[in-house]
């Protein structure tokens, strides 16, 4: 019972808003010591007798999606849902551990360690949006002159040595940015360069203060929108840019062969979200579309429950 107890030291702290992800913002939950943080869901739709934990990237939180799908699904199904706001990297590692019944992540080759090493099983793909390249509004890299070109914005930013964040986290976010870099001539050192360590909210607040570029996803910088002063340079393809950053997520439940999990309930979490009800709510959440589902389709996509094949 080694996670149960684990969840209920992390509640014991007197958790109240998410570090990193979203700096002091007092609508959002603190960090614990731990590293994650837990929320409790639809309280006054069941009587609390069950819950799963869900350990997630903090792209899927921050945009709010998670609070409006928890609600319904509680409701419903008179189940809570805690939630440990975490990167990608961390939230896997947290599933991996036993201390979560289910985990949603955007790194699909770290989805892939993940479930070959049999920590996960049954994983389906969720939604997805895209990444962007943004920047102060003065643009001192120039990187407006390159399109829609990723690799050319992020070889300008290191030739003009202009002031670039990380999240630096292991995210799924940071992920993607360090693919760009690999990808491209350009190498991320020096002073120019710098790691948060924090969350997307977060980031995105700092470089608006420091006249920073960063790499984030549509729905993080949509819902920050107004509050920061940044500009959208290089769009992934919801905005007519290459597929290579497209932003996909996918939900895993924790083997219970493995460890001490809720897998019915993780099940039924995982039903709800890639069901009807479920889809919509992501496909109609927020002013504009935030995330596009895809988890309903004619025909079964049966490369998304399992690792994708090696090449070799």
């Amino acid at each position: 019972m080694r996670r149960r107890r684990y969840v209920h030291a992390v509640g014991a702290l007197g958790i109240a808003g998410v570090s990193g992800c979203l700096g002091g913002d007092e609508s959002r939950p603190n960090t614990d010591a731990a590293g994650g943080t837990e929320t409790e869901r639809g309280e006054a739709s069941g009587s609390g007798e069950r819950d799963i934990v869900l350990a997630t990237a903090t792209t899927a939180y921050d945009t709010g999606l998670l609070d409006a799908l928890h609600e319904d699904f509680t409701a419903r199904f008179g189940i809570r849902v805690k939630t440990l706001v975490q990167g990608t990297g961390a939230a896997l590692r947290t599933a991996a551990d036993g201390d979560a019944d289910v985990v949603i992540a955007h790194a699909r080759e770290a989805e892939d360690e993940f479930l070959r090493a049999g920590h996960g099983i049954n994983r389906r793909d969720l939604m997805h949006n895209d990444f962007l390249v943004v920047g102060p509004e003065s643009d001192p890299a120039g990187v407006k002159s390159v399109g829609n070109d990723p690799l050319a914005a992020v070889q300008t930013i290191a030739e003009s040595e202009s002031l670039f964040l990380s999240r630096g986290d292991d995210s799924g976010t940071h992920r993607r940015e360090q693919t760009l870099w690999e990808r491209s001539p350009a190498t991320p050192s020096g002073r120019w360069y710098q790691a948060t360590g924090d969350g997307m909210g977060d980031t995105l607040r700092q470089a608006s203060r420091r006249g920073a570029y960063t790499l984030v996803d549509r729905g993080t910088f949509r819902v920050y929108g107004d509050s920061i002063t940044l500009d959208s340079f290089v769009e992934g393809p919801l905005g007519g840019g290459p597929e290579s950053l497209r932003n996909d997520y996918g939900i895993i439940p924790t083997n219970p062969a493995r460890h001490d999990v809720d897998y019915p309930s993780a099940m039924a979490y995982v039903g709800f979200l890639t069901g009807r009800t479920g889809q919509e709510i992501i496909r109609t959440f927020g002013d504009s579309t935030l995330f596009v589902p895809d988890a309903l389709g004619d025909a079964p996509a049966f490369d998304q429950y399992g690792p994708v094949a090696d090449d070799a």
